[in-house]
């Protein structure tokens, strides 16, 4: 039986923002949060401030922040709240190297590998706390304040920031993970009758089935099972876990479990809905690919899609004339279960205490700033984890988040910071494959994914 967790995330406070970059940034307030719990200057680390030669740190950056206009190059957003810290910290400089989802996971490692790990990363806890478990980045409970806690006022939240008890990464905005279809493809198919735009916008699969049937017989092209690397396999899960109840992992975290009847129900549809053409074989694409193909307009559905995506797509499908539906992903008993982002920062362990200090002073800077911490969450095109800039209506008039935060009654367990982790997602990706490609039994290529993801937990 699926495990139906409800998450209070913010749902007092959450408005609605809007999905693209201009129409994000112009919502943002500069004035202080009202809360008696709002960040300060206090909140700082009590470190004393660079002396004597200038401190220079790196901070590496996914393209999470959403540009501010459609042609700046990716970016231009952190280099104006870099200037800002330097102008606030002239005992601090702060170089930026922007990273790919597609690449960028190598590249961290490699850097680890090689000792020459950034001092900052603005990432996600399924990365973030395996680099922590593992020793490689500085323990943030500093950071952790009675005030910042309380105002967070989410203990699930929290906890995701967590490596066996030790705050790793320090949050700034969440939201959910969920699916889109292109609105006028649908139409033109005859697809939209088996979609619900009431309320949550909850589906059964059978509806799914129809509606992709539908699709493939009109000659739309779908979105694809991605597998060719690990980024946006979140996406994938989700899709294939809720289509008849599977769970990725037990109720105690304690091992994976995908491998159930469920799990198999559903991988042996996938693969049948692929040889019909109703699915995409996304055995050569990335969810980068995947993304690209359906905000230009080529496919009519994806499954790796959230607030930031649509941020920084918003050009494409702008340009491409692509009008996003966003939905949870259909599911048998028409209850999802949907995983969720936060975005962070995480400080490695160079070996330099005044480094360390200083990157910490960014990441509050980034996240708490009574100006540039509102501004930069929605930039993000996220919801702050902060409830104190949630009641500044950050996001207010937009309708497209007032479904969103409909969506986050769903949230699914955190198993992310699970141990395995990271080598439970390589397992997926090469799971697929094998199914899709080598035509490999659906139990079977379970079977094996559970197992090699249950023994990474011991080497883990």
């Amino acid at each position: 039986m699926k495990l139906k967790k409800t998450l209070a995330f913010l749902l007092s406070a959450m408005m609605t923002v809007s999905m693209t970059a201009c129409g994000g940034s112009s919502s943002a307030s500069s004035q202080a949060p009202a809360s008696s719990a709002a960040p300060a200057e206090s909140s700082a680390p009590s470190a004393a401030e660079p002396a004597g030669s200038e401190i220079e740190i790196t901070w590496w950056a996914f393209p999470t922040f959403g540009q501010e206009n459609a042609d700046d190059p990716v970016g231009t957003y952190e280099q104006k709240i870099i200037d800002a810290f330097q102008d606030a910290n002239p005992g601090i400089k702060v170089k930026l190297d922007t990273i790919d989802f597609t690449n960028g996971p190598e590249k961290i490692v490699s850097a680890i590998e090689g000792g020459n790990a950034p001092d900052v990363l603005f990432d996600a806890p399924g990365r973030i706390i395996e680099y922590g478990n593992n020793g490689k980045l500085v323990p943030l409970d500093d950071l952790f304040t009675a005030d910042f806690i309380a105002d967070v006022n989410n203990d699930a939240l929290v906890e995701a920031c967590k490596g066996k008890g030790t705050p790793y990464m320090y949050p700034i905005s969440s939201s959910p993970f969920y699916m889109a279809i292109n609105k006028q493809m649908w139409e033109d198919a005859g697809a939209m009758e088996f979609v619900n735009l009431e309320g949550d916008r909850t589906w059964s699969t059978a509806d799914w089935e129809k509606a992709i049937e539908k699709l493939a017989a009109a000659g739309m092209n779908p979105g694809t099972v991605f597998c060719n690397g690990q980024g946006g396999d979140q996406g994938t899960r989700a899709f294939i876990t809720n289509l008849y109840g599977a769970t990725i992992a037990n109720p105690e975290m304690t091992e994976y479990t995908a491998n159930s009847d469920a799990g198999v129900q559903a991988l042996t549809k996938m693969k049948e809905w692929i040889d019909k053409g109703w699915l995409g074989d996304g055995v050569s694409n990335t969810a980068a690919n995947d993304i690209e193909l359906f905000a230009t307009g080529f496919s009519s559905f994806a499954f790796c899609w959230g607030t930031s995506t649509a941020l920084a797509q918003a050009p494409n499908m702008e340009a491409a004339g692509v009008t996003p539906i966003s939905l949870p992903f259909p599911s048998d008993d028409g209850v999802p279960e949907l995983e969720y982002l936060v975005n962070g920062f995480c400080v490695f362990d160079n070996g330099d205490a005044a480094r360390a200090d200083a990157a910490k002073k960014l990441i509050q800077f980034i996240c708490d700033d009574p100006e540039w911490g509102p501004k930069n969450v929605v930039r993000t095109g996220a919801f702050p984890v902060r409830q104190s800039f949630a009641e500044k209506d950050l996001y207010a008039g937009n309708e497209e988040y007032a479904v969103l935060e409909n969506f986050t009654k769903y949230y699914a367990p955190y198993y992310n910071t699970m141990d395995g982790f990271a080598n439970m997602r390589t397992e997926w990706w090469n799971m697929l494959q094998n199914v899709i490609s080598n035509g490999t039994d659906p139990k079977e290529a379970l079977d094996a994914y559970a197992a090699a993801s249950n023994a990474g937990m011991t080497a883990a």
